[in-house]
């Protein structure tokens, strides 16, 4: 044991001699106390002195240093594998029985020996009891979790019964190399011996593909004593044969084919895509002959509507740019032909604005909320500009003026690169009106210059309304710009840039819808479905005031009502796990007497990894088994096993020593001894009269 201090322990010398001292003058001038024995005083003076003593020894901080021996019982850990393929074998009707009678005997056998613990992993770890229903495999997470929970603890040995097979995560042997100097007693289920079958051992597909395009179904397939033959493969959507291929076995024990197809997404949504191999007889199984996968269509294409006064190079030079993008669906009309509908739109571009009046075409932009870029040639009047609701004032002088643009540093709406300054430099002058150009609120991207003189009047400006972003060039000769560039270098890349850039800005819309629901597209049958819903107020602030509803309809038009959760700034439902198909929902909500709905569609997947097993892996168990200097046994062997445990000589109990400190002002017997003393010192006191 050792003694340490804040201060030297010298300086108890001292003050034991000022506490006798103080006792000693305290009894020395105590009147009461001057007709009492003389070993009656001494005792008493003794008593608080010893008392004071006490008390100043607790206010020096000594800490105490002691080392104390430790036993550590060897632990015992017992992990299954919890998979739905531990019961793909002839001898899984007694899988469940043989565990449980090699988990009791084990804690009859060694429970005052090892400290027993036992585990059971499928996609995660758990210590409830294993039912065998896990359809993921992730051996390697149990072997982690023992790494992390049991490191740098005396752990005597691992049991592990599993068939050896899985199909997440890492292969088990590299964390269990980890567990240093802890044999590992594997047990192998099931049967090792390759059955006549064939499988679809993996489907590949794009999660999203883009309506109208092609996409490709990557096909693997497993093959095990087919013999010599040819298999058809389907590729079914939506249940209908669309493609056909055939594979070729050679009559080796194990074969792997690949197949591809290549599809055609002309259905918008999701849809199900389904690969079937031809059924053969004596397979041992056709569960695995068949694989779903949802591949989600989505129509992209940005639909772009560009309407004018009359046919002019201008609209001619900038929906060839915007044909080129194969995400967008462009339309080109004449106003006096336009059919007066703005819906699905998602840009117009008007050339001829501001020219004559057209309040049904203002009211139809104003109504849907559509972006406009605004292209105002030189017959333009101010009147009718100023009806646009824009904030622009242009002159109402009839000249024109020729002249160049520049791009402006601090244009922050998006960037444009050197290619369009240079296209700019060279660019012939564009036809403007002559005269000062007034914005309230634009940010101009272009502005005039003339020569090396360079003004602030806007020609190409962006700005937002309320609801919606808009464009607005003022001039017209854009088509000039493009076929100079050519000229010059050959291509249309800085026109190109400055027309798609502007597209694209316009294109993007920013969310402010009041009702919002956060739901993903895609699940799988081990996924718990959360759905998350929020709600603004005028203020654009999250209240929860409103009740949500959420109606869920799976593929046999089953509909099942819920509602939503109230947090403190949002709603949250969950829908716990549900069964494979696709899934359609609405939800909706009232606030302020008006109605507000959202729906969607997601799918749930069929992950159904465990039905590709069909013989067990016992060579990986061997392998762990004997990496760690532990032994491999069949189901039938567990009574073997119980017996070499308790042979082992290397799975004993461990001693070792612990140092401890602990601070004298923790003893609570000092202040007890502190307490008896005064208390006998006043009881002293007391029975022979001196109070």
């Amino acid at each position: 044991m050792t003694v340490f201090a804040d201060i030297s322990l010298y300086w108890l010398i001292p003050w034991a001699i000022i506490c006798i001292a103080v006792a000693f003058f305290y009894y020395r001038k105590q009147r009461q106390v001057q007709g009492i024995p003389a070993w009656l005083k001494s005792l008493l003076t003794g008593l608080r002195a010893a008392a004071l003593f006490l008390l100043g020894v607790l206010l020096f901080s000594i800490l105490i240093e002691s080392n104390v021996s430790k036993l550590e019982k060897p632990v015992m850990i017992v992990l299954v594998d919890n998979s739905s393929s531990m019961l793909n074998y002839k001898d899984s009707s007694r899988v469940a029985g043989e565990i449980d009678a090699f988990q009791k005997k084990l804690k009859e056998s060694y429970s005052d020996k090892f400290d027993i613990v036992s585990y059971h992993v499928d996609e995660a770890v758990s210590t409830n009891t294993a039912d065998f229903n896990g359809s993921v495999s992730n051996l390697d997470a149990g072997f982690q979790h023992i790494y992390n929970q049991y490191f740098n603890r005396n752990v005597g040995g691992i049991c592990f019964i599993s068939d050896g097979n899985f199909n997440k995560g890492n292969s088990p042997q590299y964390t269990a190399e980890k567990i240093a100097l802890t044999p590992i007693f594997s047990v192998g289920v099931g049967d090792t011996v390759r059955k006549r079958d064939q499988l679809i051992s993996n489907v590949a597909a794009n999660d999203i593909a883009f309506y109208k395009n092609q996409f490709p179904i990557e096909v693997d397939i497993e093959a095990g004593k087919m013999g010599k033959m040819d298999v058809r493969v389907s590729l079914l959507q939506e249940g209908e044969v669309i493609a056909k291929e055939t594979v070729s076995y050679s009559g080796e024990p194990v074969e792997f084919k690949h197949v591809s197809f290549l599809v055609e997404a002309n259905t918008i949504g999701f849809v199900n895509y389904t690969v079937q191999l031809e059924k053969v007889n004596a397979e041992s199984t056709w569960e695995n002959n068949s694989r779903s996968v949802y591949v989600e269509v989505i129509d992209s294409r940005s639909k772009i509507l560009m309407l004018s006064q009359s046919p002019h190079p201008d609209v001619t030079a900038i929906k060839q740019v915007l044909d080129q993008d194969a995400n967008a669906e462009v339309t080109s009309k004449l106003i006096d032909d336009w059919d007066g509908s703005l819906k699905d739109v998602e840009l117009l571009v008007w050339h001829g604005a501001g020219v004559k009046s057209q309040p049904a075409l203002v009211d139809a932009i104003k109504k849907n909320n559509v972006p406009v870029w605004y292209i105002a040639p030189v017959n333009a009047t101010s009147t009718q500009v100023a009806a646009l609701g824009v904030g622009l004032k242009i002159p109402s002088d009839r000249r024109t003026d020729d002249v160049q643009g520049y791009a402006n540093s601090g244009f922050q709406l998006f960037e444009v690169s050197e290619k369009v300054d240079r296209m700019l430099e060279k660019a012939p002058p564009v036809l403007v009106k002559y005269g000062q150009v007034n914005s309230e609120g634009g940010s101009a991207l272009l502005s005039q210059r003339i020569g090396p003189v360079k003004k602030k009047d806007p020609i190409f400006l962006f700005g937002n309304t309320a609801k919606s972003k808009y464009a607005v060039f003022l001039g017209e000769g854009l088509w000039r710009w493009r076929l100079s560039e050519y000229a010059r270098t050959k291509k249309h890349e800085g026109f190109e840039e400055l027309i798609q850039k502007t597209a694209q800005y316009l294109v993007v819309k920013k969310n402010t819808d009041p009702f919002r629901v956060n739901l993903p597209k895609r699940f799988t049958i081990n996924d718990d479905v959360f759905i998350q819903a929020e709600f603004y107020n005028e203020a654009f602030e999250p209240i929860v005031t409103p009740d949500v509803r959420l109606e869920l309809k799976n593929e046999e038009n089953r509909v099942i009502p819920y509602t939503f959760a109230k947090n403190s700034k949002d709603y949250a439902l969950g829908l716990g796990k549900l069964a494979a198909g696709r899934y359609s929902w609405k939800a909706s909500t009232k606030f302020n007497g008006k109605s507000y709905a959202k729906e969607g569609v997601f799918i749930v997947e069929d992950v159904s990894l465990e039905s590709l097993a069909t013989n067990a892996d016992h060579n990986l168990l061997r392998l762990m088994a004997d990496a760690s200097s532990g032994k491999f046994y069949s189901l039938n062997g567990m009574d073997q096993l119980l017996k070499d445990i308790g042979n082992r000589d290397d799975i004993v109990t461990l001693s070792y020593e612990e140092t401890d400190y602990s601070d004298l002002i923790d003893w609570k017997w000092i202040f007890a001894i502190v307490a008896l003393l005064l208390a006998t010192e006043w009881f002293l006191r007391r029975y022979y009269g001196t109070y």
